[in-house]
C-alpha cells in the first residue's frame, strides 16, 4: 500500500507550492502602484480557479497521458478518468491523486508569473482568454515534452523542477507580451509597498522548498540536496544582487535584495537535485550578477517589463538550464547527467538547444496568441482606465481608502 511518509511529505510540498501563488500576488501587489494592486493580485488568484478547472478537464491528461516521445499527450485521462483514491503513481509510494495535485500547483503559478510584465495595462477578459490558451498551447506541451515522457525527455534534456517548463517559457511569454502591448502611458509611483514585496518574497522562498525538494516525489537524500541547494542559491544570489546594486547605485536597496533572491530561486530550480552544494553557490552568484544586468539591459532598451519577469524568470530559468549543462554530476545524482566540467559537452549542447527552442516557441506562440485575442477582445486598456487605475475602472474595488 502507499507509504505514509512519502505521501505526507508530498501533500505538504503540494501545499507549499500552492502558497507560492498568493505569495506571488503579494510580491507583485507591492511592486505596482496603489491604483493597480487588486488588478494584479486577482490575475494570480483567478489562475487558481481557472487553471484547476482546466487541469481537471484536460490539462493533466495532455501532460501525462500517452504521447511518448512527442509534443503533447492524449485525452485518455481527461476529467481524471481512471484515477481513483487507490490508483498508484510510479512505483506505488504515493497515490496518483497526490501527483495530480502537486503538478496542478505548478500549472497554476506559471501563467501568473507572466502577469507582472504587463501590469496596469491589460484588460481582464482578454487575460482570462490568454490564460486558457497559453496553458493549452504553451505550458501543457512543454510539461509533456520534459516531464511527461515527451520529445525533450527522450532526447536527454534535464529540468528538475521547471527551469524551462516554468520560468523560461513564462519569461519569454512576458517579453512577447511587453512588446505586443507596449509601454505604460502613465507612470505609477512604484513600488507602493516594499513590506508587501518582502512578505511575498518570504512566501515564495518558503514555498520554493516544496517546489524544488518536492520534485523528487519522495523523501530521500536527493530531497535533502534539492532543499539545501534551493536556500544556498537564493542566499548567494540575493547578496550578489545587493552588493552590485550597492556599488553601482550607491545604496543597498531592499527591493534589490528581494529580487535577487527570487532570481536565485528561479535559476537553481532546474539544477537543484543534480549539482553539489558548491555548485549551487556558484549558480546563485552567477544568477545575481547575470539577472541584475539583464534587468539593466531591459531598462536601457526601453522594454516596459513592469516587474522584471523576463530578466528574473526568463533569464534565470534559461541560465539554470545552461548551468546544469556545465555543473551537473552523476556522482551527485545518478539520475542526472555529467555537465561540461565532467566531460559532458554533448549534454551541455542539448541543454542549450532546449533553451533556444523553448524560448522561440514561447515567444512566438504568445505574441501570435495575443494578436488573435486582440481581434476579439481588446487586450490593451484605454488611456482613461490606465490613468484612473485598473482597480476602480475594471473591478470596481480599491485596495486602500482614498487618501490613506
Amino acid at each position: 500500500m502507499f507509504d505514509a511518509g512519502h505521501t505526507g511529505f508530498m501533500l505538504v510540498a503540494t501545499s507549499l507550492v500552492m502558497l507560492m501563488t498568493p505569495g506571488l500576488a503579494f510580491f507583485y501587489g507591492g511592486l505596482v502602484g496603489r491604483k493597480n494592486v487588486l488588478s494584479i493580485m486577482i490575475q494570480s488568484f483567478v489562475s487558481m480557479g481557472v487553471t484547476t478547472i482546466l487541469w481537471y478537464v484536460v490539462g493533466f491528461s495532455l501532460c501525462f497521458s500517452g504521447g511518448e516521445g512527442g509534443i503533447i499527450g492524449n485525452l485518455d485521462m481527461a476529467f481524471l478518468r481512471g484515477i481513483g483514491p487507490d490508483t498508484p503513481f510510479g512505483d506505488g509510494h504515493i497515490p496518483m491523486l497526490v501527483f495530480v495535485a502537486y503538478q496542478m500547483m505548478f500549472a497554476i503559478i506559471t501563467p501568473a508569473l507572466i502577469t507582472g510584465a504587463f501590469s496596469n495595462r491589460v484588460r481582464f477578459p482578454a487575460y482570462l482568454v490568454f490564460l486558457v490558451l497559453w496553458l493549452l498551447l504553451v505550458y501543457f506541451p512543454f510539461v509533456h515534452m520534459i516531464w511527461g515522457g515527451g520529445l525533450l525527455a527522450k532526447w536527454g534534456v534535464l529540468d528538475f523542477a521547471g527551469g524551462i517548463a516554468v520560468h523560461n517559457i513564462a519569461g519569454m511569454a512576458a517579453l512577447a507580451s511587453v512588446l505586443f502591448v507596449g509601454k505604460r502611458r502613465f507612470e505609477d509611483s512604484v513600488p507602493h509597498s516594499i513590506p508587501l514585496v518582502a512578505l511575498g518574497t518570504g512566501l515564495l522562498w518558503f514555498g520554493w522548498y516544496g517546489f524544488n525538494a518536492g520534485s523528487e516525489l519522495q523523501v530521500d537524500s536527493i530531497t535533502a540536496l534539492a532543499f539545501i541547494n534551493t536556500d544556498i542559491a537564493a542566499s548567494f544570489a540575493a547578496i550578489s544582487w545587493l552588493m552590485i546594486a550597492w556599488v553601482l547605485e550607491k545604496k543597498p536597496k531592499f527591493v534589490g535584495l528581494l529580487t535577487g533572491a527570487v532570481a536565485g530561486l528561479a535559476t537553481i530550480t532546474p539544477a537543484a537535485a543534480f549539482v553539489s552544494t558548491g555548485s549551487a553557490a556558484i549558480i546563485g552568484i552567477v544568477a545575481g550578477v547575470v539577472c541584475y544586468f539583464a534587468v539593466s539591459m531591459k531598462n536601457k532598451l526601453g522594454w516596459d517589463d513592469s516587474l522584471d519577469v523576463w530578466g528574473v524568470h526568463g533569464v534565470g530559468g534559461a541560465l539554470g538550464i545552461i548551468m546544469l549543462g556545465v555543473l551537473g554530476s552523476t556522482a551527485i545524482n545518478a539520475a542526472g547527467a555529467d555537465g561540461l566540467i565532467h566531460g559532458g559537452s554533448s549534454f551541455l549542447m542539448k541543454q542549450i538547444v532546449a533553451v533556444v527552442v523553448s524560448s522561440i516557441y514561447a515567444f512566438v506562440f504568445t505574441y501570435v496568441m495575443l494578436w488573435l485575442i486582440n481581434k476579439v477582445f481588446p487586450v490593451r486598456t484605454s488611456d482613461v482606465e490606465e490613468e484612473s487605475g485598473l482597480d476602480i475602472t475594471l473591478h470596481g474595488e480599491s485596495a486602500y481608502e482614498h487618501g490613506i
